[in-house]
């Protein structure tokens, strides 16, 4: 097999994330093909896009929120995540296990004898009224039947993995402060999820292996079980294995990728680029050295805001009196604190709405 250094990998990532070159693409096409985006902070989706699409208003991800093509929904390693109507419709059943299993994680203890069917069927008759509720208000529903297991973990298994919900706008808008409310996936879509799969089947594992690689391949295995959490994968890619090409990294590991999908020159120019919090890039990996050099992996985990330059991550960002301040990891030369600069004044620009175009570099 061909080796693809970590450069290499390093700018098919980029180019696979919309990092090397912004696209002209639509935001839902975009949401669409990065697998959805990382969205537990609710204003984050709007710096990714930013970074991503040559074209972009917050106004239009605001239309696709209110108008139901894409929700705001627990999915991806129990996180909420930004996912298109279809794709959330296809994937949720492939997901439930995992879910259950990640609220187990937490409290087992807690839930001990509680039957989940029992669970799932209860807070389903709660949330039959139509009227969106936080977690608490769900989890005081439910308390008086089930006492002992305790209001947070009666919600977090309810709303995060038994029932499929939607975290409902304004939730999620532009610059709105806005609380959690919680209504049922199936009403809020007019569609309920597609069943699971028969046994022995697994065509969602399948769309998501070769989804996956379109959004972040090449990858290895235990990559695309660090994106999304899920087991029995080995199947699936074993199923579309004939599809796919394999290169080993630097390590010796196996490097699975669609054939056709782009693997740019190791040299390409990388051009600076600012990422929200929790972003795919770094996130979408168990092996993240590809984009953060191991000393900084922490960042990806802390939420901090980060900036690649050269592609990689180079220094941590913030916003303070209408200014963004920069605090590189490393040493920047001159060229790239001006391409810094640039970008960080144009990311200010669209943070205050015109009103700013301060940066400060540490």
């Amino acid at each position: 097999m061909a080796v693809l250094d970590n450069r290499s990998l390093n700018r098919a990532t980029l180019a696979r994330q919309l990092l090397l070159e912004r696209a002209d693409m639509k935001p839902l096409d975009a949401i669409a093909h990065l697998c959805g985006l990382q969205a537990q902070e609710a204003q984050e989706p709007f710096i990714g896009l930013w970074s991503r699409l040559r074209v972009f208003e917050p106004a239009a991800l605001d239309g696709l929120l209110t108008g139901r093509s894409v929700v705001r929904t627990h999915l991806m390693r129990r996180t909420v995540h930004l996912v298109t109507a279809a794709d959330v419709l296809a994937w949720r059943a492939r997901h439930d296990p995992m879910l259950r299993q990640r609220v187990l994680g937490t409290y087992r203890r807690e839930l001990d004898g509680v039957d989940l069917g029992e669970l799932a069927a209860a807070a389903r008759a709660v949330m039959a009224d139509g009227v969106p509720r936080t977690m608490t208000q769900v989890a005081d529903a439910l308390a008086g039947r089930w006492p002992a297991p305790g209001r947070r973990a009666l919600g977090e298994m309810a709303v995060a993995a038994l029932v499929p919900m939607v975290q409902m706008p304004p939730r999620g808008l532009w610059r709105v402060k806005a609380g959690v409310r919680n209504t049922p996936l199936g009403p809020w879509l007019d569609q309920e999820p597609d069943a699971p799969a028969p046994p022995g089947t697994d065509p969602a594992g399948e769309a998501l292996v070769r989804r996956y690689l379109a959004a972040y391949g090449p990858a290895a295995s235990a990559d695309l079980r660090a994106w999304c959490g899920l087991a029995g994968l080995p199947a699936a890619v074993a199923a579309v294995r004939g599809e796919l090409v394999g290169f080993r990294d630097e390590r010796g590991r196996e490097m699975l990728d669609l054939p056709d999908a782009p693997r740019p020159d190791p040299g390409t120019p990388a051009p600076v680029r600012f990422l929200p919090a929790f972003d795919n890039a770094i996130l979408g990996y168990h092996d993240r050295s590809r984009i953060i050099d191991d000393a900084d992996r922490g960042l990806s985990v802390e939420g901090a805001r980060v900036v690649l330059v050269d592609g990689r991550v180079s220094a941590t960002w913030t916003v303070d009196a209408g200014a963004v301040t920069v605090s590189p990891r490393r040493g920047l030369t001159r060229t790239e604190r001006g391409a810094v600069a640039e970008e960080g004044s144009r990311l200010a620009l669209f943070l205050s709405d015109g009103g700013s175009d301060g940066v400060r570099i540490g």
